[in-house]
């Protein structure tokens, strides 16, 4: 199958950079796959898990909390605001995830600000529940 080149950087650091065969993004207008000649867009992201597919064929899933993903001729950037492997996701840090969403919708003082804060809520929930659910059928 072919490749193109997959970057996915967070603050702390550059979590994965190489040839891809596919990426599974999750955006927040749902989620998309991304193949090699993919047509150039931009597009936000909840959270959620991606999905690589690497030249191998072998799949990694890493966590993605927010940022923004950019297909080009280059290939594929994600620039998340945060990003883990899903081995190194644990309840607390999911536990601590959903916290700080409740606190920044309580602390939101317009009515845009609560909109966005509990559509983000609401997907860390839907994570949460994912994930709660991953380690209950293992």
């Amino acid at each position: 199958m072919a490749t193109f080149n997959f970057e996915l950087v967070s603050p702390e650091r550059l979590l994965f950079s190489g040839p891809v065969q596919q990426v599974v993004v999750p955006g927040t207008e749902g989620d998309f796959a991304v193949l090699k000649d993919h047509a150039p867009v931009m597009a936000t992201l909840r959270p959620g898990v991606a999905v690589v597919t690497d030249e191998k064929g072998a799949t990694q899933r890493l966590f993605v909390r927010g940022g923004f993903a950019e297909v080009s001729a280059n290939g594929l950037t994600i620039l998340a605001e945060q990003a883990v492997p899903v081995e190194e996701v644990t309840d607390e840090v999911i536990a601590a995830e959903v916290k700080a969403a409740e606190k920044e919708f309580a602390d939101a003082t317009t009515d845009e600000g609560r909109r966005v804060a509990a559509e983000k809520l609401a997907q860390l929930l839907e994570v949460r529940d994912a994930f709660l659910s991953r380690t209950h059928l293992h």
